[in-house]
């Protein structure tokens, strides 16, 4: 299992952080961090931290209910999107599942875990691993739920607007259960689909990316199908979300202005960033999220890691090897930092 943000497997990336030094660029959250107003939250709700937390997330739902437009009977709130992934599996136990390659693993992994077989639709390297209309030739009858993550990670591209509608109409057709992963898509200005739930559509975001919350673990699903929302919630044990998580994403749902002032950042940086990693010699691939994918040589990693910055490196990843890299998008100085220590590295290679 390989994940960005793994800090805890490197004692010298330990040791940059405790100095102030590391630079983690492995991990897709918000370069403005998490909300003041969150942090504030977090500490206030202390003393209430001693309690189990509410195993239903009654007011969290509450405040979904109002921010979604959903009833809150089609509401779960979970430990973050990866434990709502392996419920949803769990819950509706697919036969085979349609998954593009590469995407996210943790799709792959809770479908097998269901005693489910995965069938991969590979997305092409010419065409910038955009999402294309082959894909509707992969949805037949004898698929049980297909996954789509929207932006894609760790290509970073939307699908088109007009193709989405297509396959949504094509899962209703054959009965596939379609869960579209939104994590990322706050950062862009995408529209979700939310507002197509329907008996053949799951929708599952997240707090960790969009307000930096990846240590308190917060996501929710969407689905018009309350007896399967009930099911999800019977697959596992009940306090999923803890009391610090339930009192941040309350907030978080306040903060009005914070995604679009964090969009803002994400796309002048994105394009800094492109541009940089472009000058310096990488194939970089189109993005509209706050992260890209580029192609460099296998050693990069361990050798930004000596000089205190973690990137993702793509090998486990199906479609992808040990020279494809994924890196978040940050704020200037940051991102200026990261370009230095990558050039260092560079630099050094040639001599």
């Amino acid at each position: 299992m390989l994940h960005g943000g793994d800090i805890y497997s490197h004692e010298q990336l330990i040791e940059k952080d405790r100095e102030g030094l590391f630079l983690d660029y492995s991990v897709n959250t918000n370069p403005l961090g998490m909300p003041p107003s969150v942090r504030e939250a977090i500490c206030a709700h202390v003393d209430e931290y001693q309690r189990y937390p509410d195993p239903s997330c009654r007011a969290l739902r509450a405040g979904l209910s109002t921010h979604e437009g959903v009833s809150e009977d089609r509401i779960y709130c979970g430990n973050g999107a990866a434990d709502l992934i392996f419920r949803l599996c769990l819950a509706r136990k697919p036969r085979r599942a349609l998954i593009c390659a590469p995407t996210f693993s943790e799709y792959e992994r809770a479908v097998k875990l269901a005693g489910g077989e995965t069938v991969f639709h590979y997305l092409k390297e010419a065409e910038g691993f955009a999402l294309g209309r082959r894909f509707l030739e992969d949805l037949s009858p004898g698929l049980d739920m297909a996954f789509l993550c929207n932006p894609n990670n760790p290509t970073g591209r939307l699908i088109d607007q007009e193709l989405l509608a297509d396959i949504l109409r094509r899962c209703r057709e054959f009965r596939i259960l379609l869960v579209m992963d939104e994590c990322f898509l706050p950062f862009t200005p995408a529209e979700s689909l939310a507002e197509n739930l329907g008996s053949s559509l799951v929708v599952l975001k997240a707090f960790t990316k969009t307000f930096s919350m990846a240590g308190l673990r917060l996501g929710y699903i969407l689905a018009a199908d309350a007896a399967l929302i009930a099911t999800v919630a019977d697959t596992g044990q009940c306090w999923s979300v803890s009391a610090p998580a339930q009192a941040a994403g309350l907030v978080a749902l306040e903060c009005t202005g914070w995604v679009e002032q964090s969009r803002a950042v994400i796309d002048t940086e994105r394009e800094f960033l492109s541009y940089e990693l472009r000058d310096a010699g990488f194939n970089v691939f189109d993005s509209d999220a706050n992260f890209l994918l580029f192609c460099g040589a296998a050693s990069l990693k361990e050798r930004l890691i000596g000089k205190g910055v973690l990137i993702r490196n793509c090998s486990n990843f199906h479609g992808l090897d040990e020279h494809y890299y994924r890196v978040c998008v940050k704020q200037r100085e940051q991102n200026e930092r990261l370009m230095a220590a990558i050039r260092e590295v560079l630099d050094e290679q040639k001599n």
